[in-house]
């Protein structure tokens, strides 16, 4: 199965899909980039400071609302990161038990201190999202029966503030990228793909995972900087990128909000996607709650970005979700209108009931304090 949805996103662009096969066949033969640059991968479990990094949890008011636990209630928080819903429930919730799931060493770590503060309710679970039917399996939980689950989507607070993670361009760092740390020594990470890929793949890459405009322009920079010396640094990466494009369009970039932005946000977020394998991952979470949670259990999903929003939003209305890959590109490259109008006459899930009607939003308060939330959406449900 995960080799077969693994077909299903890779082929959303054949040029993407043959060079990365011909990568994987080199890759022990030959190593490039990164690989043998002095990337400093640190281990994950050393990296974890004695400071607990500042977490805010995004809108937290909200999600407490709509998953509406009840002591004793057992809880899955499948993307635990710095920890900061978990605590809240712990904290609200008499007896609950919480499952704390992510697939990021660090974060585990992390979730293990917890658990220690409060033993027997929290239980630490260390995988991937297409890895949690085993972990719970192994636990002796049974389908069905979970009470509440959350899914905050994308690259947490804390992997964007540790530098050496690579996730950041303000901070300069090894081009990595990788959720998982070192559990899969054999996993690319981005500088593996800048460093490997061909100029009509990393395009593809771009356009498909970052809906880059300018993916070409930013693909040849690439190239050209790669055939005088190895891109391993995600600042190096970022000025490479900002080089590709006039001055007067790298000061005035913003995102669908009207944010600045900078030019390479865009490119990173492709390039992070595409080596986490992310959105089939988010679409094997969403399975894997539909699995576990019991009929009026409650599912609330935290989105940052269209492609994880759009996916989310038609699993939710029940749709047919085999050909994953035309709901990762932009909103123009997806039919003519009357096939989008035909495809927004749908009955809805026969497993879902939305708890509201729109998706939701952060506070102008919350925004305020927590500015790297401001694009996120909730959407909440019901387990019929």
């Amino acid at each position: 199965m995960s080799v077969r949805c693994n077909q299903m996103l890779w082929r959303t662009n054949l040029a993407v899909w043959r060079a990365w096969r011909s990568w994987k066949l080199n890759m022990h033969y030959s190593t490039v980039g990164a690989s043998s640059g002095p990337l400093d991968r640190p281990d994950e479990e050393g990296s974890v400071s004695t400071e607990k990094p500042p977490h805010t949890p995004v809108m937290l008011k909200e999600v407490l609302h709509f998953l509406d636990i009840k002591p004793g209630q057992v809880v899955l928080d499948m993307t635990f990161g710095g920890g900061g819903h978990t605590k809240a429930i712990l904290n609200m919730v008499p007896e609950a038990t919480i499952l704390a799931l992510d697939r990021d060493p660090t974060a585990i770590s992390l979730a293990r201190q917890l658990a220690k503060e409060h033993p027997n309710r929290v239980k630490p679970l260390l995988g991937r999202f297409s890895e949690l039917e085993v972990l719970l399996s192994d636990m002796n939980i049974k389908p069905s029966s979970i009470d509440a689950v959350l899914l905050d989507a994308g690259c947490s607070s804390m992997q964007m503030d540790q530098a050496e993670r690579g996730f950041s361009l303000s901070k300069d760092g090894p081009l990595d990228m990788r959720m998982d740390g070192e559990r899969y020594p054999d996993m690319p990470c981005a500088a593996d793909v800048v460093n490997t890929l061909d100029q009509q793949a990393l395009a593809s890459i771009l356009t498909a995972y970052g809906e880059e405009r300018h993916a070409r322009k930013i693909a040849s920079a690439i190239v050209d900087t790669r055939r005088v010396n190895p891109i391993t640094r995600t600042q190096q990466l970022a000025s490479i990128v900002a080089g590709s494009f006039p001055a007067a369009v790298v000061y005035s970039r913003r995102d669908r909000l009207h944010r600045r932005a900078h030019v390479a946000t865009k490119t990173f977020q492709a390039l992070r996607i595409f080596v986490n394998d992310e959105l089939k991952e988010l679409h094997a979470g969403l399975c894997a709650a539909q699995a576990v949670l019991r009929s009026g259990g409650r599912l609330c999903v935290i989105t940052f970005h269209s492609l994880e929003d759009r996916l989310v939003k038609h699993f939710l209305q029940g749709k047919d979700l085999s050909n994953l890959d035309q709901y990762h590109f932009s909103p123009r490259k997806q039919g003519t209108r009357k096939e989008k109008l035909a495809g927004e006459k749908n009955d809805g899930s026969v497993y879902w009931l939305p708890l509201q009607r729109k998706v939701v939003t952060p506070e102008t308060d919350d925004v305020k304090e927590n500015p790297r939330g401001r694009s996120a959406k909730l959407r909440a449900v019901v387990r019929q």
